[in-house]
């Protein structure tokens, strides 16, 4: 990931409303610049996110955090 930087989407608090965050994500990756990335957190692994922007050429890391939720970062190379 080298010098990225991250900004971090938290998605819980939308998704517990039982809110679909997609249109945020993908305002939020659709403006990323060099050297960008953002971080999902969610209850969940966002599996079909995750494959899709790994289809449009993002590279992703997946860490499980210590309170059960899980963080994906998007970056492109």
């Amino acid at each position: 990931m080298g010098a990225t930087v991250f900004r971090t989407l938290d998605l819980r608090p939308q998704l517990s409303r039982g809110g679909e965050p997609f249109a945020r994500v993908r305002a939020q990756v659709d403006a990323l610049r060099p050297g960008r990335g953002v971080t999902v957190v969610a209850p969940f692994v966002p599996a079909p996110l995750i494959e899709l922007l790994r289809s449009e050429g993002f590279s992703s890391s997946l860490e499980r955090r210590g309170d059960g939720s899980w963080a994906v970062s998007f970056w492109r190379e």
